[in-house]
């Protein structure tokens, strides 16, 4: 097990290895790793969008969205540990929380490879440690699967949003998801990390443009439409499993990989 030196969280705040944590989790991605690791039992609460996996969470509590957090549910729980993300959570409301909550863990994975360190951190902290190897392993299994096939260059659009129109920054998590199979988002230099775009002019640098499911539910209206209106090549994808990290990147991994394979030329 890892001493508590090494369990630095994304702010480089030092933990201490806890085996009977409370937990409440706002990230959906995190809540779906931490019942991978067997501590479904140990969180108390989550979001609304923590469905994953939908047997273990319908039986924890809900204490609001990722950004809409009722803080008065989530004193009444008395977590001792509090899961958020820099990204998904609030800078405010985590602050609130940290009033009476005795540990934040904080998180901003980057890419696919933060993943088997991500697991062994959650493995160490809530002293698991053989479930986090397993699951690095699983990672490492399916990382070398996706990089054994040479993947040629190709210039994609990511549309997230539309009213308006937005994509993601090669530097978020979903950015070099896509980068791992050779694909380059479609980005203008010293925009946000999800910035509005003009559509047709983005589409124009791009030889396909891919629509998520999450969190704008773009389906086959969309698809049909926007391939008509752009002239390229218009996919629908699973945004599930291209920007959750956790557990459910095993699966991304061979996902991205399937799609990259059968994806027109």
């Amino acid at each position: 097990m890892a001493t508590s030196e090494a369990l630095r969280d994304a702010l480089g705040t030092v933990h201490v290895a806890e085996p009977c944590p409370r937990i409440v989790c706002l990230v959906p991605s995190l809540t779906e790793l931490l019942c991978t690791l067997g501590l479904g039992g140990r969180v108390v609460g989550r979001t609304g969008f923590c469905i994953h996996p939908a047997r273990e969470v319908r039986t924890i509590a809900k204490v609001g969205g990722t950004k809409d957090v009722n803080v008065e549910k989530v004193r009444r729980l008395a977590p001792s540990h509090l899961v958020v993300n820099i990204d998904e959570n609030e800078k405010p409301t985590v602050e609130a929380l940290a009033q009476f909550v005795p540990h934040v863990v904080v998180t901003h994975p980057q890419g696919p490879l933060d993943n088997p360190e991500l697991y062994r951190f959650f493995a160490d902290l809530f002293c698991v440690p053989e479930a986090g190897a397993r699951l690095a392993a699983e990672f490492s299994h399916a990382w070398q699967t996706l990089l054994a096939t040479p993947w040629p260059r190709r210039r994609v659009l990511y549309l997230i949003w539309k009213d308006p129109w937005m994509t993601v920054a090669p530097t978020t998590y979903i950015g070099n998801m896509l980068a791992a199979v050779g694909w380059e988002q479609v980005f203008t230099p010293g925009a946000m990390r999800y910035p509005q775009i003009e559509l047709d002019d983005a589409a124009r640098a791009a030889d396909l443009v891919l629509l998520s499911s999450e969190p704008y539910p773009f389906g086959e209206t969309e698809r049909i439409e926007l391939a008509r209106r752009l002239g390229r090549p218009v996919l629908l994808v699973d945004g599930e499993m291209l920007s959750w990290y956790g557990s459910r990147a095993i699966a991304g991994l061979a996902y991205l990989r399937e799609l990259a394979l059968g994806c027109p030329a």
